[in-house]
């Protein structure tokens, strides 16, 4: 889980600092520490988690092929289809935002 974040971070390390794995080593604990900390200073972590997770899932299944196929079809697409889709967009945001 911590891999991608830690691979980025990496990538902005100069390649005169890149040769050492002491500070591969530092990035990657000091990621796992602030979750740690992170999960101790917030009582309802999991509930956080959860819900992070949730919006999320539904960001992949519902938004985002949408946004694809708007992108893919781009002046092609059709009124009718555009005017079934961005509704749906809408609802989800307000969604999130009451949540």
């Amino acid at each position: 889980m911590m891999n991608p974040i830690a691979r980025s971070i990496e990538e902005l390390v100069p390649s005169s600092s890149a040769s050492s794995n002491h500070l591969f080593i530092f990035i990657r604990t000091a990621l796992i520490i602030s979750s740690l900390c992170a999960a101790f200073v917030l009582p309802f972590f999991g509930i956080v988690m959860s819900l992070v997770g949730s919006l999320f899932s539904v960001l992949m299944a519902v938004v985002l092929p949408s946004l694809c196929f708007i992108k893919i079809m781009g002046a092609k697409a059709k009124r009718t289809q555009l005017s079934c889709i961005i509704p749906l967009g809408s609802d989800l945001h307000v969604m999130c935002l009451l949540v």
